[in-house]
């Protein structure tokens, strides 16, 4: 298995050349203009990180990982230089917000991207939602319950793909703290991907680091989740476990498979 993903990096490197057709801009909010709560005007903004002589090109909106806790927005090396566009996002955390906050915020930003991107050359029909750990969680959320971005006038099945690295499917165990509940006690609620399952949804790679290295249970909840959307007749939901990769370390290699889905998947 590594040695299978080393092949692959190398087949993704640039030339340090190309790094010079890359632009880059920090900071944008995303939120209406009158919004008046403090925390949320610092938190909900965004970086993009996109190709300055193409159009057109696919768009990755990438949700960082800390337990919904902690984090702060980045661009993936492993996704730098590959002729996409990266938007990485913050989003309220706990304690200062609590759910559904933070997916409110992923989905504004979602929304954001599907109706700014074409003015920095990025192509709305081929937006992909990812991110690691807590930001999976929040890109399967924005994905599979549609409500969150039915708010925005945005149909989440327009989302070309969702490939969540590590994340949670059950409730998180975020909210459970929330809520006084054991964070080791597993809850499917409304607030659980695996409560949102449905047809129709958008093709779905399902990341897990190794089950022996994982986070408790989190390859079998992700393993649930696959049969649960396959039982409703999506052929394109399927899980990869990154063999070898503890749950911090397969951010890398889940990367570089989105970029193997965005290559499947896109209609350039």
């Amino acid at each position: 298995m590594r040695k299978y993903l080393i092949a692959i990096l190398l087949f993704y490197v640039i030339p340090s050349s190309a790094q010079d057709k890359y632009k880059s801009i920090k900071d944008i909010s995303y939120i209406d203009a009158a919004e008046t709560d403090a925390y949320r005007r610092e938190r909900c903004k965004l970086d993009i990180y996109y190709p300055a002589d193409k159009t057109d090109y696919p768009v990755v909106v990438w949700f960082h990982g800390g337990g919904l806790e902690a984090g702060e927005k980045h661009i993936p090396n492993e996704l730098k230089n590959k002729e996409i566009a990266v938007v990485a996002a913050n989003y309220r955390l706990s304690p200062n917000a609590t759910n559904p906050a933070y997916t409110e915020d992923a989905a504004a930003a979602v929304a954001w991207v599907f109706k700014n991107i074409a003015s920095y050359g990025g192509d709305a029909n081929e937006i992909y939602v990812s991110g690691h750990s807590a930001g999976g969680y929040l890109a399967l959320m924005v994905g599979l319950d549609k409500s969150y971005l039915d708010k925005h006038g945005i149909d989440a099945d327009k989302i070309r793909g969702l490939v969540p690295v590590s994340g949670q499917t059950n409730t998180h165990y975020t909210i459970r703290k929330e809520r006084r509940i054991p964070q080791n006690i597993p809850l499917i609620d409304a607030y659980a991907p695996l409560n949102q399952a449905r047809a129709g949804i958008p093709p779905t790679l399902l990341i897990s680091g190794d089950r022996n290295l994982e986070m408790t249970a989190r390859y079998e909840e992700n393993l649930h989740l696959e049969a649960i959307l396959r039982s409703f007749g999506n052929k394109d939901a399927v899980l990869y476990e990154v063999q070898g990769f503890d749950h911090g370390a397969v951010e890398g290699p889940g990367c570089l498979l989105l970029l193997d889905w965005i290559k499947k998947y896109s209609r350039k």
